[in-house]
């Protein structure tokens, strides 16, 4: 009896060594994957927008970014074109599609076109588009190579403090915390609402960014 026990714990043993190495193997490869394998998180690297938009399209007629792409006073965001921007060449250019028409309601009704945005930071960070494009940095090097996107995803990772930090090192920018937060009693009193009077150090130097 002792004997056909000890058989079967045996067989036990062996069986568990034999299925730890798959199971191991799984879940290595889980942890290499991490939350980028899950399919709602490679959604929101290009959310689906109300409107279909080619960048690649439109910047093979030449345009440049600041044509649609403007940066108002006092420089925090770029801001996204009124459709009656749009219709500036759309009321002569593929009126029978389907988007421009509903591109000129919009532009009719004076309602703004809710796009979703590809890249945003937090409200307690504070990030100032004309502070870096008066450094010398371009659109490409924070947004990848827009002109040949099709559908505007995210492809860097600008927006994590991985890769600010990165990047200021590597043109020997600021890197102290007050770069870019708000102070602790700002904070306090306005939890998400950045300072717009604060300006970010200047120091920036044009180069890519990291992994690019």
């Amino acid at each position: 009896m002792k004997t056909a026990k000890k058989s079967r714990l045996t067989q036990w043993i062996v069986r568990g060594v034999c299925l730890l190495p798959p199971v191991l193997l799984s879940a290595s490869s889980y942890a290499q994957q991490g939350p980028a394998a899950k399919p709602e998180a490679a959604a929101t690297a290009a959310p689906v927008q109300p409107l279909p938009f080619s960048h690649k399209t439109h910047l093979n007629f030449q345009l440049s970014c600041k044509f649609c792409h403007t940066n108002p006073d006092p420089g925090n965001l770029m801001t996204l074109p009124a459709a009656q921007t749009c219709m500036g060449c759309h009321s002569a250019v593929a009126t029978d599609q389907h988007a421009i028409q509903q591109l000129a309601a919009s532009a009719k009704s004076g309602q703004p076109i809710p796009w979703k945005p590809v890249y945003s930071v937090p409200g307690f960070v504070y990030w100032s588009h004309r502070t870096h494009l008066e450094a010398g940095l371009t659109c490409e090097m924070c947004h990848g190579n827009v002109a040949q996107m099709e559908v505007m995803s995210r492809t860097t990772n600008v927006t994590t403090m991985a890769g600010c930090v990165a990047c200021h090192r590597k043109r020997e920018a600021p890197t102290g915390c007050e770069t870019c937060h708000e102070s602790q009693s700002s904070l306090l009193s306005r939890p998400s609402v950045p300072n717009p009077d604060r300006r970010a150090p200047s120091g920036l130097q044009s180069a890519e960014l990291p992994g690019q």
